[in-house]
């Protein structure tokens, strides 16, 4: 060995450092990334959802739910015998929010004892609000003049039929209505002959009366 000779070096080779795999965190990063976006739309879309079907359920899901409704009017002390009064009860399918929208009149008809009528307080006509009128006991409406008798059944006016009735019951001394069901024509009211039509001439006798006036007024005098 050359003392003027540098000494050799020896070289160490460093151990290669391991690849990263960027490929498969980049993959892990967007399936990470595709779950999460799956997860924020279904919150958003469950949330969205619940109103919705809230709205388009709510209905049929009430009207289930508010046919064993029986609304209290109150006492029997409270309805003397033969007198008819008005009573609020809350509508049982309003919300909080409905405030005094939710409050429906009827009126309360104590004929004798425990035997009750209770008619809805729209008109059979329109639907306007009708009046009692003690002196003449009758229903009377202000729109069109429908007339009714104090059991509800029509007397005259544009009307066709009777006041509509609400079922109702009596337990523990209280006057109950199923106020979950639309009213009904009044049971006793049915068993009266309907309206009847005044009937028109036959056609033959119209059209001679027509070609000839004085001799219709004559066979009429006849």
């Amino acid at each position: 060995m050359n003392p003027s000779e540098p000494p050799a070096t020896i070289d160490h080779e460093t151990p290669a450092e391991p690849a990263v795999n960027t490929k498969g965190a980049g993959h892990s990063r967007r399936i990470f990334l595709f779950k999460l976006s799956l997860a924020l739309n279904g919150i958003v879309g469950a949330v969205l959802a619940v109103p919705i079907l809230g709205y388009l359920l709510g209905p049929a899901l009430k009207k289930k739910s508010s046919e064993s409704f029986w609304i209290n009017l109150g006492p029997l002390a409270d309805f003397p015998e033969g007198e008819t009064r008005l009573v609020n009860y809350r509508n049982p399918i309003t919300t909080t929010w409905d405030g005094q929208t939710g409050d429906i009149p009827c009126w309360v008809r104590r004929i004798t004892g425990n035997d009750f009528q209770v008619f809805a307080i729209n008109c059979a006509h329109l639907g306007c609000p009708v009046r009692w009128f003690a002196q003449s006991k009758l229903f009377m409406c202000p729109c069109h003049g429908g007339a009714y008798y104090q059991d509800g059944s029509r007397a005259s006016g544009p009307p066709e039929r009777g006041l509509f009735e609400y079922d109702h019951k009596i337990t523990a001394g209280n006057l109950l209505i199923s106020a979950g069901k639309m009213p009904t024509l009044a049971a006793r009211n049915c068993s009266k002959p309907p309206l009847t039509q005044i009937q028109s001439l036959p056609s033959t006798t119209v059209a001679a009366n027509e070609i000839n006036p004085a001799e219709g007024r004559k066979s009429r005098n006849s």
